[in-house]
C-alpha cells in the first residue's frame, strides 16, 4: 500500500526539490525503514492512518537496532519530507511528525586552520614538481573560494571568468553559482594552467577539466584528501584535516571578520544562485568587496 506513495515521493524529490540521486536515496532508505518496521510489526497501516505513537514506537525500534542519534534524527528529517508531500498531494491531513521529537545530538564543530596554518601548509608544496604546481593552485583555489571538494575536482576552464575574478561552481542538485576568487588562487591557476598543464594530455571528453592527474582524468575526491592530509602532516598540523577544514575555515575567517552572513552563505553555495538572478540577489561587486574586506589571503600576491 505504500509503494504508490513511494514512487510520487521519489518524483517529488527529483522534479519538485531537484535534489542528488544519493539524497533522493537516503530520503527513500528513510521511508523504507519505517516500512519494514511495520511489516515486521504485522501493522501496516497506511501513511495516512499513522500515529505520532506508531513512529515513537518506530524510533525505539531503531534505537534498539543500535542506530546513533545521528542516524535517527537523519530519519526523522527523511519522514518530515514525506509527510510534507504526503499533505501537499493530500494523501493524508495530518503529519504525524510534527511533535515527533529527534534526539539531542552533540554538535561537533569541525577544526578550523588558522590562516597561518594554512600559509604552512602551502609552504611545504615542492614547486618544483608539475604536480606542486598543481596542488597549490587547488589548495589556493578551494581555500579562496570556500569550494566543496567535489566542485573544484569538476572545476571546468570553461568556467573560470578569470578577467573579472570570478569563477562558475557547480554545486549540489547542479545549482550553479558564481564565486568571487582572490588575486593568489589566480595567480596559481594561471601559473598551472599555462605552464604545468599545457605540457599533460587530457584524455579525450577530460579536455575542459581544470585540475588533471597524471593520467590525463579529472583528479579523485581522495586524491584531494591524502594530498591535503600529507601537507598537515608535513607542517606538523596536529588537527583532523580534510578538503573541508579548508571550507569551514574560509567561512569562519570571514564571518569572525565580521562579513554578511546571507554573502557568505551564497558564497558557500547554500542557497540556488543563477547567472540572471544574481544581480539582483547580490551584487557581484558585493560580494568582491565582502571577500577584499574579510579574507585574510583574498588580496596576497
Amino acid at each position: 500500500m505504500w509503494e504508490p506513495q513511494k514512487k510520487g515521493f521519489k518524483a517529488y524529490l527529483q522534479l519538485e526539490k531537484s535534489l542528488s540521486k544519493n539524497s533522493v536515496d537516503a530520503y527513500l532508505h528513510d521511508v523504507d525503514m519505517l516500512t519494514q518496521y511495520l511489516q515486521i510489526s504485522n501493522d501496516l497501516k497506511s501513511p495516512a492512518d499513522l500515529t505520532i505513537k506508531d513512529l515513537q514506537q518506530f524510533l525505539k525500534w531503531i534505537t534498539e537496532l543500535g542506530l546513533s542519534a545521528g542516524s535517527q534524527a537523519r530519519i526523522i528529517s527523511g519522514l518530515r519530507q514525506f509527510y510534507k508531500y504526503c499533505l501537499l498531494e493530500q494523501i493524508t491531513t495530518k503529519d504525524p511528525t510534527a511533535l515527533l521529537e529527534a534526539p539531542k545530538l552533540k554538535r561537533l564543530l569541525p577544526d578550523v586552520l588558522s590562516y597561518d596554518e594554512i600559509e604552512s601548509m602551502l609552504s611545504k608544496i615542492d614547486l618544483s614538481k608539475p604536480e606542486g604546481g598543481r596542488n597549490k593552485a587547488i589548495i589556493e583555489t578551494i581555500y579562496s573560494c570556500g569550494l566543496r571538494v567535489s566542485e573544484a575536482v569538476n572545476l571546468k576552464i570553461s568556467n573560470l571568468y578569470l578577467d573579472v575574478g570570478f569563477i562558475r561552481v557547480i554545486g549540489k542538485g547542479d545549482k550553479e553559482r558564481l564565486v568571487p576568487i582572490g588575486s593568489s588562487a589566480i595567480k596559481y591557476i594561471l601559473i598551472y594552467k599555462n605552464d604545468i598543464r599545457v605540457h599533460m594530455p587530457a584524455k579525450p571528453g577530460k579536455e575542459d577539466f581544470l585540475f588533471l592527474n597524471r593520467f590525463g582524468n579529472e583528479m579523485s575526491r581522495v586524491m584531494i584528501f591524502m594530498i591535503i592530509k600529507e601537507l598537515a602532516r608535513q607542517a606538523e598540523i596536529k588537527k583532523n584535516i580534510s578538503p573541508h577544514t579548508l571550507r569551514h575555515s574560509f567561512a569562519t575567517h570571514l564571518v569572525e571578520g565580521g562579513a554578511d552572513l546571507r554573502a557568505v552563505q551564497e558564497m558557500l553555495g547554500h542557497e540556488s544562485i543563477t547567472t540572471t538572478e544574481i544581480y539582483t540577489h547580490l551584487d557581484r561587486e558585493y560580494l568582491r568587496k565582502t571577500l577584499e574586506q574579510f579574507h585574510p589571503g583574498f588580496g596576497k600576491k
